[in-house]
């Protein structure tokens, strides 16, 4: 089974933050060729990034460096899996359950996920919570 990484596990692990330490210790224990991320996952990071240095929770220097282990990693060890139409509306229905707290984005990680039969892994409680509710096996890390 794909392993579908979002955006909090690997921004975690290329940047210290509270779960930086978990995420790096969780990846390092991956051995298989499973692991994936998509399109959205590369802008989302970008994103998160620039808010880190835009709030001055890092430097030029750091954001740099953190997107360059970013492009590594993504080439040696992460498929990366394409974003289409159909995800974005598989996300209008899932974020259509309202009672599952659902951003437009995490909804978006999970309708991919959906899509290739991936299970989702995520740092996100809420996001980790509502997959099952929409027949994706998710985990908290």
């Amino acid at each position: 089974m794909i392993r579908y990484l979002d955006t909090s596990v690997l921004v975690s692990s290329l940047v210290h933050e509270i779960h930086t330490k978990r995420a790096q210790q969780w990846l390092s224990e991956q051995t298989s060729t499973n692991l994936a991320i998509s399109d959205w996952v590369i802008s989302e990071f970008s994103s998160a990034l620039s808010l880190k240095l835009r709030t001055k929770q890092m430097s030029e220097e750091k954001r740099a460096e953190a997107l360059a282990a970013f492009v590594r990693f993504t080439g040696d060890f992460l498929a990366v899996l394409p974003v289409s139409t159909s995800h974005f509306r598989a996300a209008a229905r899932f974020a259509d359950r309202y009672e599952l707290g659902l951003r437009a984005g995490d909804a978006l990680h999970l309708a991919i996920a959906a899509e290739n039969g991936a299970a989702l892994y995520t740092l996100d409680q809420r996001l980790a919570a509502a997959g099952p509710a929409v027949g994706v096996k998710t985990h908290l890390l």
